[in-house]
């Protein structure tokens, strides 16, 4: 889950790879640090914090001429975010020095290895044990970086996508993935390295994505030479045309990256069912599930896997798939999914979800589901991501890049595409009549102008949270479709504004949660129109007996839940199944006025980090 930037070539290395950093920083803002080698010395800086404070760091200790570099920012699993446990990392000689994404469980073991060898240690870290792992290969075995590097990662039990620099080949760059991802920029006479493909893109289109357990040698001269890491057969990259672009990955304007993803909804929601969803002419258009159809309809379940957010999405989709198509859903934890020897066949069919492409969970329940025989449909987000390429078939959610950690359009974009397969799949069996099924259309059609119309309540919303941001604990009630987005609502708040918060099906607060409750408390109700108003409006009344602060979320117009509740939030009517992307909205403003008002770093919120690439 950190940030891997590198760049070797005939600029001067350290602002590109200064300002990468900085763009990576949504992927871990603990500690960072670079290498730079100026043709004649090794410099390496690093400290705990964010890229700024290594800014000020480098600024005091070393120079930044240097035409190759490698620089990374982290988030921190085995150490604690320090100076000492940041990278880079050098081997005891002093010559090698690493980057590393990832985790190496058998670290252990391997550091007690070596350290019968007489290698030392500085840090905390599983990194510092695999560059002298890659060291001690290459004295033993008297090779070269790249074969000495393939020989220790065959050692290692793990992930990593890692960068290796040896002063006395100053000409090359070694990298090499496994479970997470690892991307080359070529340009002319020159080789960018990073994560995802924001770093470089003002440089060059061209990019090389590396699979799991490839590595490359990046020479300045040369074309790129990608190697198996298990049998050191050849590959032939291939080159890609990037379709990012830099306004994408810029605020325009926004204070946060959190506040403009929230309100690019409206057109990420229009962008994820263009071409796909023609409304007028009744039709809905996915490859990937036409493609697959009786696949679908003979299944005897869909079995939902994601986590965080994507798994509150895979709970609407639950009640979207089953109300409108009648095909029974499951929703597991992805990360609970691998663990407890789950029964699946080749008679189900498992939609993966993630906003990345890379989360290490969700992949491991791919690769168990394919073991078992089911069919496969990734939902996510980065194209030429890890799940993209591991699944049978899928659907991305052409969101545009998602750099805030809490996630926001990933959200409802995921639910707009679960969506769309639930109502192709419920127009294909049977479930649905034509009139019901072009009524939907039209009303799918519709929801980023009603977004939008919701985003006109911010004002409304940011005076409602000053009033609560000094809240210790809140309450999110829904039921029905608009239970997830209580508990997506929920997930919100804790995330960026650090306030204890938890979301319930209305009925069962009656059950625990209501004794929470009194003056002191907020309780955010979803309250609309459609489904099972009058039982909320019930749980309301129960709240209002007992002093809640009450804080509706309501459909335009609505009277009953404007007399009891403290404050309402006003949503457009719009079918029950559709209602999640709308009541969702005010709730995402809710919990960014708070965390905004309470000072906190709405798009960097403590030990997290955007993409999860460990277990």
């Amino acid at each position: 889950m950190c940030g891997i930037v590198g760049y070797i070539g005939k600029r001067d290395a350290y602002p590109i790879v200064i300002q990468g950093l900085k763009r990576l920083e949504y992927r871990g803002y603990d500690s960072a640090g670079i290498a730079l080698y100026d043709g004649a010395n090794l410099k390496v800086c690093k400290t705990a914090g964010k890229v700024s404070d290594l800014e000020k760091q480098v600024a005091e200790e070393i120079t930044t001429n240097g035409s190759i570099a490698i620089g990374h920012t982290r988030w921190a699993t085995h150490g604690e975010p320090n100076q000492v446990n940041a990278h880079p990392h050098y081997s005891n000689s002093g010559d090698l020095v690493i980057i590393h994404n990832g985790i190496i469980e058998n670290y252990d073991a391997l550091k007690k290895e070596l350290t019968a060898r007489g290698y030392t240690f500085k840090s905390d870290t599983d990194t510092e044990v695999l560059i002298n792992l890659i060291e001690d290969v290459k004295i033993k075995e008297n090779v070269k970086l790249g074969k000495a590097v393939q020989i220790a990662l065959n050692q290692v039990i793990g992930a990593y996508a890692i960068a290796v620099f040896d002063k006395n080949k100053p000409d090359e760059i070694v990298i090499a993935r496994l479970g997470s991802p690892l991307a080359v920029g070529i340009g002319e006479d020159e080789f960018f390295i990073a994560s995802d493909a924001s770093p470089f893109i003002e440089y060059t289109k061209n990019a090389v994505y590396l699979e799991d357990e490839e590595m490359a040698i990046i020479r300045l001269g040369k074309a790129i030479k990608v190697r198996k890491i298990k049998d050191d057969s050849l590959v032939v990259p291939y080159v890609q045309e990037l379709q990012l672009n830099l306004e994408q990955i810029e605020k325009g304007g926004y204070p946060h990256f959190m506040l403009k993803e929230i309100f690019e909804q409206p057109n990420a929601i229009k962008d994820t069912y263009r071409g796909r969803l023609l409304a007028k002419e009744g039709i809905i258009r996915m490859a990937g599930i036409t493609d697959n159809l009786e696949r679908f309809l003979n299944a005897n379940r869909i079995i939902i896997v994601a986590c965080g957010t994507s798994w509150h999405a895979g709970l609407v989709a639950e009640y979207i798939f089953e109300d409108l198509a009648r095909i029974p859903v499951e929703v597991e934890y992805a990360s609970e999914f691998r663990y407890r020897n789950p029964v699946i066949t080749d008679k189900d069919v498992v939609i993966a979800i993630s906003q990345s492409g890379e989360t290490a969970d969700t992949l491991a329940a791919i690769k168990l589901a394919k073991a078992h025989g089911a069919f496969v449909f990734g939902v996510c987000n980065v194209v030429g991501s890890s799940i993209a390429r591991e699944t049978h078939a899928g659907a991305y959610t052409h969101a545009g890049p998602e750099i805030g950690v809490a996630s926001t359009k990933a959200f409802t974009t995921q639910i707009t595409v679960l969506t769309l397969i639930a109502l192709k799949l419920a127009k294909s069996n049977g479930a649905m009549s034509n009139s019901e099924f072009h009524y939907h259309l039209q009303e799918l059609e519709l929801i980023p102008d009603k977004v939008a119309q919701v985003l006109q309540a911010d004002a409304h919303i940011k005076a409602i949270a000053d009033i609560y941001k000094n809240a210790k604990n809140c309450l999110y009630l829904g039921r029905g479709y608009n239970f997830p987005v209580a508990l997506e609502g929920a997930l919100k708040l804790k995330e960026i504004s650090y306030i204890h918060a938890e979301g319930y099906p209305a009925a069962e607060m009656k059950h625990g949660p209501i004794a929470l409750i009194d003056e002191q408390m907020p309780i955010v109700v979803i309250a609309t129109k459609k489904g099972h108003y009058e039982k909320v409006v019930s749980n309301i009344e129960e709240i209002r007996a007992r002093k809640g602060k009450i804080i509706g979320i309501v459909t335009a117009g609505d009277t009953n839940v404007k007399q009891l509740a403290d404050h309402v939030i006003e949503v457009p009517e719009t079918p029950e199944c559709l209602s999640p992307l709308l009541t969702t909205i005010p709730l995402q403003l809710l919990s960014y006025h708070i965390a905004v008002m309470l000072g906190k770093n709405v798009d960097q919120p403590r030990n997290l980090a955007k993409s999860v690439t460990v277990e």
